[in-house]
């Protein structure tokens, strides 16, 4: 499942990425793009490895926050991507709001999966991480556009 929600997102940002996005205001603790592909693809191989060890353990509680976060992390790229050419700023704002969602269904995930296995907790802490850390980039990403 992170598999094809690893593949959905990079379709649905290549358009994106390569048209507004490259020419848009960002703060300067964006990396460079192609960061966000190198990380991205080891983050989504870590959430793979945490799923299957979830679901071994048939930790449902855990699996279901776990695809729960998949669902939100999948609809964030449409909304930030292809929203902003539709309605503009609005979509960086809708970003934020699902990016905080998802970085409180990630936390929530982690602490249930603690309880059943840690290992599985453990390799979603650097997609939190990151999460948090792209948090911040779509936050000041709308501020600036806000600002044109």
């Amino acid at each position: 499942m992170a598999v094809a929600v690893a593949a959905f997102g990079s379709l649905v940002s290549v358009a994106g990425v390569d048209g507004w996005y490259a020419d848009a205001r960002h703060v300067t603790w964006t990396p460079p793009n192609w960061a966000f592909g190198v990380v991205w693809s080891v983050l989504y191989l870590l959430m793979a490895v945490s799923g299957w060890l979830l679901w071994l353990r048939r930790a449902r509680g855990a699996l279901g926050l776990y695809v729960t976060q998949l669902v939100v992390n999948a609809l964030w790229t449409p909304v930030f991507f292809g929203g902003y050419p539709l309605i503009g700023t609005t979509a960086l704002w809708i970003g934020v709001a699902i990016i905080v969602l998802l970085d409180l269904l990630v936390t929530a995930t982690i602490a249930t999966a603690w309880r059943v296995s840690r290992p599985a907790a453990l390799l979603l802490v650097p997609y939190l991480a990151w999460i948090l850390y792209a948090s911040t980039l779509n936050w000041g990403d709308a501020v600036l556009s806000s600002l044109n």
